[in-house]
């Protein structure tokens, strides 16, 4: 057997993506693992070339990489390794975010190419729910697959409860699918609900490992952000907006795109559980009337 081809079948069984580019970026090698994290099988891509843009890899800013920075353009250029943190679009639409590794290929002293192994982060909520065995219906949103609104009460209280006790501050957002009805109303109620949870999805893929996201009902959402202060908590609403901004739902011949607006606020002394939640929910409609696709903080 050819050793290309010997070694090419080993490295599809490698957990990890992995994919081949030469030094024109052409892509010519993605294996099993590369599929399972992308949605994209190898003959849909192998050939084509990494600037095509078919993964639109964005990093936390909402700099398209494809186009400028990208790490394995980088790598061919100068023959040097790097380690990277992106967000790549599946081929569902939703955001994951994945660490990657970019390596030169070298071939009798020269740089052919080069090779991008990449992991998908772990699925915190998955683990989440496997780990506190909230598995049942009483706390999980069954579309979505997040914490319901159950179970958003009932954390929000004891998050509270612990800013209290160790005098540290915790940050709640409301996020709201801007335009939804249209969607609804223009695509029907089985793309609406393929909407909520590419938008589910992309959310859990931004958050700090501490951090809750669930589904508060319709298209509301709500995060539950420990250890938070106005700085942070805009950093990171900003951030989501963006993934989603940059996210899509794939629809027959076309992408279907959507925004969020989103209101947010730190847990004031005072506040009670029903007064720190309508002051979110009033910033997410203040949100909404200056333009919608924005972060309210106050």
């Amino acid at each position: 057997m050819d050793k290309r081809i010997l070694y090419e079948n080993l490295l599809n069984y490698v957990y990890e993506g992995m994919y081949f580019v030469d030094v024109d970026r052409k892509i010519t090698f993605w294996n099993q693992g590369a599929e399972r994290i992308t949605g994209y099988k190898a003959e849909e891509v192998v050939g084509s070339y990494c600037y095509d843009n078919i993964l639109n890899h964005v990093d936390e800013k909402g700099n398209k990489l494809c186009f400028g920075g990208c790490p394995l353009h980088a790598t061919i250029k100068d023959g040097k390794n790097r380690d990277a943190h992106v967000y790549l679009q599946h081929k569902s639409g939703s955001r994951i975010n994945v660490k990657v590794r970019t390596t030169p290929i070298i071939e009798n002293g020269k740089n052919i190419g080069a090779v991008e192994l990449f992991i998908e982060e772990v699925d915190k909520f998955a683990e989440f729910f496997e780990l506190v065995e909230l598995r049942e219906i009483a706390y999980r949103d069954q579309l979505t697959g997040l914490p319901n609104r159950r179970f958003l009460d009932e954390n929000l209280m004891y998050q509270m409860e612990m800013a209290r006790k160790l005098d540290v501050s915790v940050g709640i957002a409301f996020i709201d699918i801007d335009f939804f009805k249209k969607v609804n109303d223009t695509y029907g109620h089985l793309m609406g609900d393929e909407t909520l949870k590419v938008l589910a999805k992309t959310l859990t893929k931004g958050l700090r490992t501490s951090d809750i996201v669930g589904r508060w009902g319709g298209e509301e959402f709500i995060l539950i952000l420990p250890n938070s202060d106005s700085i942070s908590l805009e950093v990171l609403c900003e951030k989501l907006r963006m993934l989603v901004e940059n996210s899509s739902v794939d629809r027959s011949n076309t992408d279907l795109k959507i925004t969020i607006s989103i209101g947010a606020t730190i847990m004031r002394k005072s506040d009670t559980l029903e007064s720190i939640i309508n002051r979110a929910d009033c910033l997410l409609y203040e949100s909404k009337e200056n333009g919608r696709n924005r972060v309210t903080i106050r």
